[in-house]
């Protein structure tokens, strides 16, 4: 049932959309039919996937140094309540200044040439703060009495992350990167629209590029491909988010 229903979902309204843009007249440089966006996917589909794997590329590269990032600086605030004090509201700054505001900027110091550089960037700046809050909430969420037990039986600093607070935190952490994964993937997307250059080789500049040329069915194409990869990264988070649990109930 958790696959038939959306499956049977999206067959309705593909039939209904199919059959609406004939009843309606609609031309397809406005709203193209899903049998024409089919068929543009199949006719692009090499070099569709080649720039989805530029897109994807730049993705996963900026969400892994944001984990690291997250991580890094969660330990560092629950070690020294002064340093998150001091650091945490440049971090609440960075996530609600708007990243369409903050992409020309880093595009500029970084340089037109090093698109990719500054995508990554920008991604890491999107993917950085729901690891960072999340794995803070994580590591404060160990049990007191845990952590006297601990403290009675002289653990080291070593042993009381790796036995207890990591675990602890990991489904906090787990659950970060399905949210961050998508958030990484926007923002890689958002740095390739602000560069608006050939450049870039990622899924977003052709989407642009066939937007300039009215091809409207190859742009739902490219957002299909786009959604299907933010799809994938979100329920890869959440099949390792399972495994764990069922790892920790064992």
């Amino acid at each position: 049932m958790r696959v038939a229903l959306p499956i049977s979902a999206l067959i309705v309204l593909l039939a209904f959309w199919e059959w609406y843009v004939a009843y309606a007249g609609i031309p397809k440089f406005v709203l193209p039919a899903p049998s024409l966006i089919y068929a543009s996917l199949v006719s692009n589909l090499s070099d569709l996937l080649w720039a989805g794997l530029s897109t994807l590329e730049v993705t996963l590269k900026a969400l892994f140094v944001a984990a690291i990032s997250g991580i890094l600086f969660a330990l560092l605030f629950s070690i020294s309540r002064r340093f998150e004090m001091t650091v945490y509201p440049f971090a609440v700054i960075l996530q609600v200044t708007p990243i369409i505001a903050i992409a020309p900027l880093v595009i500029i110091w970084v340089g037109i040439d090093n698109v990719d550089l500054a995508q990554v960037i920008i991604a890491w700046l999107v993917a950085f703060f729901p690891i960072l809050a999340n794995m803070s909430a994580g590591l404060k969420s160990v049990d007191q009495n845990l952590q006297d037990i601990f403290t009675l039986y002289g653990a080291n600093r070593w042993q009381r992350f790796w036995l207890l607070l990591w675990p602890s935190s990991m489904p906090y952490l787990l659950a970060s990167l399905k949210v961050s994964g998508g958030l990484a993937l926007i923002g890689g997307v958002v740095a390739e629209f602000v560069a608006g250059s050939g450049a870039s080789a990622g899924l977003a500049w052709r989407i642009i590029e066939a937007g300039n040329r009215l091809n409207i069915e190859k742009m739902f194409a490219g957002l299909l491909i786009l959604a299907l990869m933010g799809m994938a990264i979100f329920y890869f988070f959440a099949f390792l988010e399972n495994l764990w649990l069922k790892r920790s109930k064992a």
